[in-house]
């Protein structure tokens, strides 16, 4: 990695094979400003291209280790209510969140021995579903848990998921954080695709941040993503310098991998699924932020043998970080909201 993803600054005493960093102390309204690189026409036209990339119907719904075999786990996606829970085999099912023989919510039953068991009257479901009930397609891809609803998606439907290339699990700690907004997920992958208000927006998180790269408004396939050299903070003095890519492998995903510097290779996944509207007629949304962490250094092994203490940490982190962005995201779908509002009143006059 290049002295731009963090050596500038560093202490002559300060070894600079060590994965953390100094970091001199500064004061947030000094800091370089990046309006001038911010440019919308450039953000609306990489989350432009995102839409356009297939997702062969798939939507990222939960954890894995969220869905379990001893009680049932239910979301809506895209406006379907939806039940999933682990058969007898530890495999996923995934099926409507309503029963079949009064419109009991399944999510509130009871599992045992790999069925499904209404409350209401006690029906049983199985993998292989009944001829009231079928289960969907589904995949556990080890990080998440995924439901392919065709008639939602309205595309060409593929077998699995499209997936970005992961570190092994076996040697990588991985955590999910999943939030809920009043937002799109047009607006979750569109603050993605907008690494400039990294430390501005959460500066308790990030520090000299600079954009090396950004596509531009015509970007092609090889050279759409955009490329940072950040130093993530770990302390108040002392931070970690990495250098950073983020692309988009389908329409609702954003990818963010670490390409040099300490955990090379490591992937944060930002999926943004709709769940559909909520009483009030807007949509929501929910963001699920999986971050599956790697390195090479010895010193990790010792991070994996703490990996539930690790994986808390990853959510906290996680979950405060979407907290402000999912603010960002709400803002920016209520202004288009009111722009369409002011639009249609125009109309009638």
């Amino acid at each position: 990695m290049d002295s731009a993803a963090g050596g500038a600054g560093r202490s002559p005493r300060w070894p600079a094979r060590w994965p953390v960093q100094p970091v001199p102390p500064g004061r947030w309204a000094r800091q370089e400003p990046t309006v001038g690189q911010a440019r919308p026409a450039v953000i609306a036209a990489a989350a432009r291209r995102a839409r356009a990339r297939p997702s062969g119907n798939w939507f990222a719904f939960a954890a894995s280790r969220d869905v379990r075999a001893d009680r049932p786990f239910g979301t809506h996606v895209a406006g379907r209510e939806l039940v999933a829970w682990r058969d007898e085999h530890g495999g996923l099912v995934v099926g409507p969140g309503a029963c079949p023989h009064l419109g009991a919510p399944l999510a509130e039953g009871r599992v045992a021995c790999g069925q499904l068991l209404c409350r209401w009257h006690g029906l049983a479901l199985r993998a292989g579903g009944t001829a009231e009930w079928r289960p969907l397609p589904a995949h556990d891809d080890g990080v998440l848990t995924w439901v392919r609803l065709d008639a939602e998606g309205g595309e060409e439907p593929t077998e699995r998921p499209v997936l970005p290339a992961r570190p092994g699990l076996g040697g990588a700690v991985a955590a999910v954080a999943r939030l809920e907004g009043v937002c799109e997920p047009s607006d979750v992958v569109a603050n993605r695709l907008d690494p400039w208000h990294g430390s501005w927006f959460h500066p308790y998180s990030f520090t000299r941040l600079t954009v090396v790269h950004a596509p531009s408004t015509t970007a092609t396939d090889g050279d759409d993503r955009f490329v940072v050299d950040v130093t993530f903070r770990v302390g108040p003095r002392l931070g970690v310098p990495v250098r950073a890519e983020f692309t988009c492998p389908e329409r609702r995903t954003v990818v963010m991998r670490i390409v040099s510097g300490e955990g090379e290779g490591s992937v944060v996944e930002t999926h943004a699924t709709p769940l559909g509207p909520g009483r009030d007629g807007r949509p929501r949304t929910a963001v699920l932020e999986a971050t599956i962490a790697t390195s090479r250094r010895p010193g990790f092994t010792v991070a994996r043998g703490l990996a539930p203490v690790v994986r808390a940490a990853m959510r906290r982190a996680a979950t405060r970080l979407w907290r402000d962005d999912l603010a960002y995201a709400e803002r920016r779908y209520a202004l288009r909201a009111a722009e369409a509002g002011g639009r249609s009143e125009r109309g009638h006059t």
